[in-house]
């Protein structure tokens, strides 16, 4: 395992000297899971909840979400970003919504954070709305799915 690059050989935090890296595409996808009661899953599939259409709100907070990823991380570069994309799907086995967040630019350092961030703002949204019929909803396994582009390489979870 490498040395944790955002912190200076005396501990202190910084942030990460980008400036000599070569620009290159980069891409990032996350996921993450919004689990809920039959109840409440079966009223905001169907659009029964007061609040409207829950997915289409929470797909447009992630896309916020992503592009103020460096005024909510500490030392995160901010970025200018070319792609945000998130979609927001059923799963009937779970009870759950799986958020899915895809995030591209041409820069010298990856969006991992923007996707991470994308997702789990959606998720936050999503439970914000719920909330009112359903307070045991449990947000889960927010997680990188894959990244490619820059010196590191790509990277593509296996489980």
């Amino acid at each position: 395992m490498s040395d944790l690059t955002h912190f200076d050989k005396d501990g202190r935090a910084r942030m990460v000297d980008v400036s000599a890296k070569a620009e290159t595409t980069r891409r990032a996808v996350a996921e993450g899971r919004v689990v809920f009661s039959k109840e409440t899953y079966a009223a905001i599939w169907d659009g029964g909840v007061k609040k409207g259409d829950i997915a289409s709100v929470a797909e447009l907070a992630g896309v916020m979400g992503a592009k103020r990823t460096s005024d909510l991380i500490p030392l995160c570069h901010p970025l200018p970003i070319d792609k945000v994309s998130l979609r927001i799907e059923p799963n009937d086995a779970s009870l759950a919504f799986v958020v899915t967040a895809e995030v591209k630019t041409s820069g010298k350092t990856g969006v991992e954070m923007e996707a991470l961030t994308a997702v789990s703002i959606a998720c936050l949204t999503i439970y914000d709305m719920a909330k009112a019929v359903d307070k045991a909803i449990t947000i889960e396994n927010i997680r990188l799915l894959e990244k490619s582009g820059g010196k590191s390489g790509d990277y593509k979870r296996m489980t």
